[in-house]
């Protein structure tokens, strides 16, 4: 099945901020989906890598590596700023890192608590802050708390779908 590079994705701007609270739920989710998938999986291959592909346990670092960049993003937004901050490109953090050694229970639950941060601020938002936007570097477009949200969660189920991808391909 084709999947579509992330760097190729095209983000519309949601209209309706009505379903912001189920991208939460779906943003909060993402640990507990992550837990469940691991499971059911062969722990003889987290930290292989094939085909210049990042490691599963790799793929999860990469996840904690970016939830500093959501927060400020959505702080950013909240506080009027006409600019998101830029990411990494490279994800230098994700490439010099040593996730492919850390433990895979110690790995979501770093994910967990770090994805808590962005839940409660997400949660704790007021009417007024739902409408404020900033422009997205990459993508130059303005974006809402909503629209971070629902990229966020994409970027995850990216990542998600991404480990299953090789979770298939290696054993």
């Amino acid at each position: 099945m084709k999947r579509t590079n992330w760097f190729d994705r095209k983000f519309s701007p949601i209209e309706d901020n009505g379903i912001l609270p189920c991208i939460i739920e779906r943003l909060e989710g993402t640990p507990a989906r992550l837990a469940e998938k691991m499971k059911q999986i062969n722990p003889t291959i987290l930290s292989v890598s094939k085909d210049h592909k990042w490691s599963i346990k790799r793929e999860i670092g990469h996840l904690i590596d970016l939830e500093p960049l959501w927060l400020d993003r959505a702080k950013e937004i909240i506080a009027g700023e006409p600019d998101l901050k830029k990411a990494d490109l490279t994800n230098s953090k994700t490439q010099e890192a040593d996730h492919d050694e850390r433990d895979l229970m110690a790995l979501i639950t770093d994910f967990s608590k770090h994805r808590q941060y962005l839940v409660q601020l997400l949660r704790g938002l007021q009417d007024t802050d739902l409408d404020r936007s900033a422009k997205h570097p990459r993508l130059g477009t303005p974006m809402r708390i909503i629209d971070l949200a629902y990229f966020v969660a994409e970027h995850d189920d990216h990542h998600l779908a991404q480990i299953t991808f090789l979770q298939n391909g290696i054993q």
